[in-house]
């Protein structure tokens, strides 16, 4: 080769040759520098500018990183150990094969209960991820850093304060604060109110539902500040709601004097008379979203004071089940306003009555282990589905012997009809297997066996991992 040639003029030219090889065509001629080293023959010429282009790629050029590439701060280790390596790939087909972010949240909420954290190969949760458990912040606000421009924030391990607040990256800080509300309420509370007013709407309505734990007279006055004052119509409802749970919501005036007259309260019985709450039959559309519209402008206090009653009394004496309509817009009231004696009295009147697909709308709001009673209860006595036992009671349940219920004869029996299909009933056996218990789950597989399912169906996915799996988790 000549040495007058330069690197300049060679890496010139091998867009072309590659151009002209990708489609096929000799890419000699386009290297016409090399002309004395290729030779005459045609295809010892592509054979030798093969060789050539191979070496002076490999060996003369460099490649140089991005302007804006960095170094990222190492992915932090999480409080709890990662899934066993070989239960792994179980865990990566249940992800694969359930595309929904439910089916996802789901799984690593159930894993996080169990006492395990998924591997970070095989799942990563963004920065905005606010329904991952609190144990993956760490993960999260890692996301955040490697989308940022910069990791200049300094990390802290100290209580979280007015003074570092700034220290903390925002998944970090929720968690902190979570933890100090639990810990001291008035530090928390004092810490929200030297650095709400700073942050962004989305981000002070979720640090503001920290409130909702411990929640006391003592944040009357704060949240009366934020109702009045704040920017964010959501924020304020929020705050508003917060007040209204402890008895503190709007006085009872002209709309709620109103609601209650959708309404009438009744005696019934002859010789232990007690009071029920009937509503009234609504004869035209406009009625009902007259109501509706009341409804959502209430809290419970005020609505059951406009009736006379106290909230406990109204939530006892309502007629369940005969205004359907009514029993969901009062368990929304509930949910929104009352306290959480008043929610947990709600869940137990509506699961007496047989009406159980409101406790869903009030689960949230209930803690894991009244949230499992209810839905095994449901299970055994009102013969809902699996899928809907697992809305009601999160993935923290863990059933004993959920077969033995009406939802798993009738998955039995399904397997016994001669139609059924290798995809049949797929979402139900995946929350089967995300509220049994791994004595339930074991005893499960078994019976599905012995009614003829494959061992390797990928519908016993959920219930093979929950099988597999140690419990090392706190118990609801």
């Amino acid at each position: 080769m000549s040495d007058v040639i330069k690197a300049e003029t060679i890496y010139d030219a091998m867009g072309a040759v590659l151009t002209r090889w990708t489609m096929g065509s000799p890419a000699a001629p386009a290297a016409s520098f090399w002309r004395a080293e290729l030779g005459d023959d045609a295809v010892e010429a592509e054979l030798r500018l093969l060789a050539l282009s191979g070496q002076f790629l490999g060996t003369a050029l460099t490649m140089e990183p991005s302007s804006s590439l960095r170094i990222l701060p190492d992915i932090p280790a999480l409080a709890l150990p990662t899934v066993p390596e070989t239960l792994r790939p179980l865990v990566r087909r249940i992800l694969t094969t359930k595309k929904q972010g439910k089916v996802k949240t789901d799984l690593v909420h159930f894993l996080a209960a169990r006492g395990w954290t998924m591997h970070p190969a095989d799942w990563m949760p963004q920065a905005d991820d606010d329904d991952v458990p609190d144990l993956y912040a760490g993960w999260r606000d890692w996301a955040a850093i490697a989308a940022s421009d910069s990791a200049t924030r300094r990390q802290t391990d100290d209580r979280l304060s007015a003074e570092n607040w700034d220290d903390f990256w925002p998944a970090a800080r929720k968690v902190a604060l979570a933890e100090l509300r639990r810990r001291d309420p008035s530090a928390a509370r004092a810490v929200l109110e030297a650095k709400l007013a700073g942050e962004t709407a989305d981000t002070r309505w979720r640090l503001l539902s920290l409130l909702s734990e411990r929640l006391s007279d003592e944040d009357l006055a704060f949240l009366e500040g934020v109702a009045a004052n704040d920017r964010a119509p959501k924020v304020k409802a929020l705050a508003t709601s917060l007040l209204a749970r402890l008895g503190r919501g709007p006085a009872a005036g002209e709309d709620t004097a109103e609601l209650a007259g959708f309404f009438a309260v009744k005696t019934k019985g002859l010789l232990r008379r007690s009071r029920v709450v009937q509503a009234e039959p609504l004869k035209t559309a406009a009625q009902s979203l007259r109501r509706k519209a009341l409804f959502d402008g209430a809290d419970l206090t005020s609505f059951a004071g406009a009736l006379g009653l106290a909230p406990q009394e109204l939530i006892a004496a309502w007629d369940w089940n005969t205004d359907q309509t009514a029993d969901a817009a009062l368990v929304d009231l509930i949910v929104a306003t009352g306290a959480d004696a008043q929610v947990s009295q709600a869940a137990d009147a509506v699961s007496e009555h047989d009406a159980t697909g409101l406790i869903i709308s009030l689960a949230a709001r209930l803690a894991p282990a009244e949230r499992a009673r209810h839905a095994e209860a449901a299970l055994n006595a009102r013969g809902i589905r699996f899928e809907l036992a697992q809305l009601i009671a999160g993935t923290a349940a863990r059933l004993r012997d959920p077969l033995s219920a009406p939802a798993g004869k009738t998955l039995l029996a399904a397997l016994q009809r001669d139609d059924a299909r290798p995809s049949d009933d797929a979402e139900e056996f995946h929350a089967l297997g995300l509220i049994t218990s791994r004595e339930g789950a074991r005893g499960a597989l078994n019976g599905l066996a012995g009614a003829g399912l494959l061992q390797g169906d990928p519908r016993l996915d959920m219930l093979r991992l929950n099988a597999a799996l140690d419990d090392k988790g706190a118990k609801p």
